[in-house]
């Protein structure tokens, strides 16, 4: 059975250039979409966060203005989130994960990661050893901002020099809170030495693989995601 680590964050804020906190967590779609496709395929999920805290589900995810005006993909996550209630409520520590446990790690985004494991050293060196396995990093939208910490022997990004998306300047703008972050992903990508790409349009799906990368630039990327990685692994 594929074994699949979900890496989740365990914050409800992101803290802004002044200071304030903005309230968020994880996306829900891009937690409730991959999980079940991977689910429905028969894998082993694993959800685990920083010191196993309960996560916290961006509550603009739900609403129609996040999903294309309507209110049914907001019912449809909520409903599959609240079918994994259990797991959801009780994760794994993610600091101990160990990488030979699974097949494949995958981060989803929401304005969390961006908080915690953009910064979590130890999240680096699992990443680093998933790499060293040759197994599957996976992350979309703002969860590649979890890869950041992950480094080389040398100290250099482990990333630099790969193909990689993430949600972009042009929709954080369009979001609203592009001008008042402290940073910006595609701009930390970029200057860590990833070749950042994104889609021709803003919230189109677009997918990037390179190597053992695999990450995707919006909430729209998330099943075409999960369902590339799939493939991959057979």
């Amino acid at each position: 059975m594929t074994r699949v680590l979900f890496a989740v964050s365990g914050k409800d804020y992101w803290t802004l250039a002044d200071g304030t906190r903005h309230p968020c967590g994880y996306w829900p779609e891009e937690l409730a979409v991959p999980h079940e496709v991977f689910a429905r395929a028969g894998c082993e999920v694993t959800i685990a966060t920083p010191g196993a805290v309960v996560p916290t589900a961006d509550e603009a995810g739900f609403s129609a203005a996040m999903n294309g005006g309507s209110p049914e993909p907001g019912r449809r996550f909520r409903g599959y989130l609240d079918s994994i209630a259990g797991a959801l409520s009780a994760p794994a520590d993610l600091d101990g994960a160990d990488p030979v446990s699974y097949d494949l790690v995958f981060v989803p985004g929401g304005h969390g990661p961006m908080e915690d494991l953009a910064r979590c050293t130890g999240f680096g060196r699992l990443v680093a050893g998933f790499t060293e396995l040759g197994k599957p990093v996976a992350a979309v939208c703002h969860g590649p901002a979890a890869l950041l910490p992950a480094e080389d022997s040398g100290g250099k990004w482990l990333f630099a020099g790969r193909r990689v998306t993430g949600f972009t300047n042009a929709e954080e703008t369009q979001v609203g809170l592009a001008d008042r972050a402290k940073w910006l992903l595609e701009d930390r990508l970029k200057s860590a030495g990833g070749l950042f790409e994104c889609g021709g349009v803003p919230w189109a799906p677009h997918v990037v693989s390179d190597g053992n990368l695999y990450t995707g630039q919006n909430p729209a990327s998330s099943e075409p995601l999960a369902r590339g990685l799939l493939e991959v692994l057979g």
